[in-house]
This record gives C-alpha cells, structure tokens and sequence, in this order.
C-alpha cells in the first residue's frame, strides 16, 4: 500500500467509528438517514429507494438512490463515508445482473420492478422444505399378494 491508501484507511476508519455500513449493492432497496439543516434546526430525514449505482473506491465511494416522488423519478447520489449520512439500512435484496441499472429511468410500473434475491440459506431451506413435503408422486403399495 502507498502512503495516499494508508491515510484513506485510517480516515475511514475515523469516520466509522460511531456508525455501520451494510453490505449493499446496485438492486437493493436502501433507506438513508440523511442530516437535513432548516435554518437553526437539524433533522433526520429518510430517503428510500433502489440503489441504482456505485462508484468510487477507497474514501470517494458514493452510490445512487432513486425513487418515484409523487409520480417523478428522484434520484440522490450520496458520499458512502459522509457525516452527513447518519445510517443506510437494507430493506430489501434486489436479483439484478448489472452493476449500473440505469435503463430504470426510462421504466415505468411493472417493468420497473426488481425481483428478490434470496440469500444461500434460504434457498436450501426452500430446497428441504421442498424435499420434506414430497412433491414426487406417492408411491402406493402393492397389497395383493397378502392371502
């Protein structure tokens, strides 16, 4: 490591030291808790959407959130290790195979939709549960050699 990573390592490392950053990706439904100043006051205001892009790396990450405001497309681009950003939360897993889903600004309404994606855990209690319940065809047992 060069002397620019080691200084971004260790600013990162300041800035969370009072806050969790979840894993997410371009896909997910994300909720942002974002610091809003209105004159002498400061709140906490909560941006939900679908995390369309991230770019970046070491202490420049930012990422995308879009969402449908009373019928108009918003979309925020927020700094990952800003102080301005108090939390990130997860609401939902996206199934995407892209890393950049522009093409959703031009979608509308069920085309726009993203499917869930579901973590290895579930899929093998889906794959058991699927097992246990027997979805072959019962096997009937032949009764008619008994005399």
């Amino acid at each position: 490591m060069d002397r620019i990573e080691i200084l971004e390592n260790k600013q990162i490392e300041h800035l969370l030291e009072n806050k969790e950053i979840p894993e997410f990706r371009a896909g997910d439904n994300i909720a942002v808790k974002v610091l809003v100043r209105e004159g002498a006051r400061e709140r906490f205001q909560v941006f939900e959407g679908v995390c369309i892009a991230r770019s970046g790396k070491g202490l420049n990450q930012n990422f995308t959130v879009r969402k449908i405001s009373y019928g108009e497309g918003v979309e925020r681009v927020f700094p990952l290790y800003s102080p301005m950003v108090n939390s990130i939360d997860v609401v939902r897993k996206g199934k995407v195979k892209r890393s950049k889903l522009y093409y959703l600004r031009n979608r509308r309404g069920k085309s726009a939709r993203i499917a869930e994606r579901q973590s290895s855990t579930e899929k093998k209690d889906n794959v058991a549960k699927k097992a246990d319940s027997g979805s072959a065809l019962p096997i009937e047992e032949d009764n008619s050699n008994e005399e």
